[in-house]
């Protein structure tokens, strides 16, 4: 199966509040809407994957007769997800967040070699960025 699963294609977060998670991956982390669709998902390019941001409370409507056949899915409450950034951009990401009022929680040295970074989105999602390196990747 290992050489089956090519990577990962898309990743999914929530929040209640799309207007500022937009401004917030949009302004603050400079990625490129892909779409939005009224209340319900934003979607952001992000390298060579896709970044979706669903409201739960409208993901587990179940479909109408007439939209794609996506079953309900969700979750509530914060999740994570982290960004692949080289060593050289993690500084300057991190400037950046601070430049726009974004705390930074925790930078962590890891024992095997990299660094990361962790703060929140709007939303409360806890996020990451950090060199490919922490799990030993290239």
């Amino acid at each position: 199966m290992n050489d089956v699963l090519e990577g990962m294609l898309e990743t999914a977060l929530y929040a209640e509040d799309l207007d500022k998670v937009e401004a917030f991956y949009e302004g603050v982390l400079g990625l490129s809407k892909i779409s939005r669709s009224g209340n319900r998902h934003v979607f952001f390019r992000c390298g060579p994957g896709v970044l979706l941001i669903f409201n739960p409370k409208e993901t587990i409507k179940p479909p109408s007769t007439t939209a794609l056949q996506v079953p309900p899915h969700g979750t509530s409450g914060a999740g994570h997800a982290c960004f692949r950034v080289s060593g050289e951009n993690l500084d300057a990401i991190a400037t950046r967040l601070m430049s726009e009022g974004v705390a930074i929680e925790s930078e962590v040295t890891w024992p095997q070699g990299g660094r990361s970074i962790y703060f929140r989105d709007p939303a409360g999602n806890s996020l990451e960025c950090a060199e490919a390196r922490i799990w030993g990747l290239e």
